[in-house]
């Protein structure tokens, strides 16, 4: 088992606010925390440079870091009218991140086509493109997270990007609510990219099935961790395998005692071996 694994959650998961989530998350035996900085108090605007350094005294304060940033604005970025309106605010954003001195960035793509002549795909990559040049020269890491595809697809992607200013966010419950994927294996087909992780759990539902036996449709329900079908002992090993040695940031989006659920998910995965 790695002892020196950092857990994280994600503040807005808590639901109580910046400030109060934050001392929350402390309670909960975090080591660091992401949070939400696309509105709100944590918002590129609301935040003067004053603000800035006196959030980064509160959150010292406390002993703890600041894993990454969640920058998604929920456009992704595969339309090209959609991406002249959206990448200034994304460089706001990574630039917050500079001032709050937080390497990473998470986002998500959209869903990639799997053919990458579809006109979408070079849409998504002169976006990224752009944005992973501005990340990198400024020290940052703009991180896509998994789901919606793929990981060999989303490789292909990443490996037509011209710098190093992109990365993943892995979340293997996405890969199994949104495939159902390989979560274990994509560790591996994505592990030069991976550069911060949800710990997430769920269950997809296969709803409907076409004439020739392949999915169609399906659902998903994200449940509390340790009881959907990610298979966390093997999860972990996979990322101990590939030597990442980032957080594992806890994300609850549904779930009606979210503190509770949280805490227990916590206590999950600092006393889970990893085989």
């Amino acid at each position: 088992m790695n002892t020196q694994r950092k857990i994280g959650i994600i503040i807005d998961s808590l639901r109580q606010g910046t400030r109060q989530g934050i001392r929350t998350a402390k309670e909960l035996g975090a080591d660091g925390f992401q949070i939400y900085c696309t509105g709100g108090d944590m918002a590129p605007e609301a935040m003067a440079p004053s603000d800035r350094q006196d959030f980064k005294a509160f959150v010292k304060g406390l002993g703890l870091e600041i894993s990454a940033l969640c920058g998604d604005l929920g456009k992704g970025f595969l339309n090209a009218g959609t991406n002249r309106e959206i990448l200034p605010r994304y460089r706001q954003i990574i630039d917050l991140a500079v001032d709050l001195d937080v390497r990473i960035v998470t986002s998500h793509i959209g869903r990639l086509p799997a053919d990458d002549k579809d006109p979408a795909w070079a849409i998504g990559l002169e976006a990224l493109s752009d944005l992973g040049r501005y990340a990198e020269a400024r020290g940052r890491v703009f991180a896509m997270e998994t789901g919606p595809e793929e990981p060999i697809v989303l490789k292909r992607f990443l490996d037509a990007i011209d710098n190093k200013g992109v990365g993943v966010n892995y979340d293997p419950a996405n890969l199994i609510m949104l495939g159902p994927f390989d979560h274990l294996g994509g560790v591996k087909v994505l592990a030069n990219y991976i550069v911060h992780t949800h710990a997430k759990d769920g269950v997809c539902r296969m709803s409907a099935v076409s004439a020739a036996g392949l999915r169609a449709k399906a659902e998903y329900l994200e449940v509390p961790l340790g009881e959907g079908s990610v298979a966390f002992p093997h999860y972990l090993q996979a990322l101990d395998a590939i030597g990442y040695a980032g957080y594992l940031t806890i994300e609850r989006e549904v779930g009606a005692d979210p503190v509770a659920d949280i805490g227990a998910a916590v206590r999950y995965l600092r006393g889970h071996s990893a085989g």
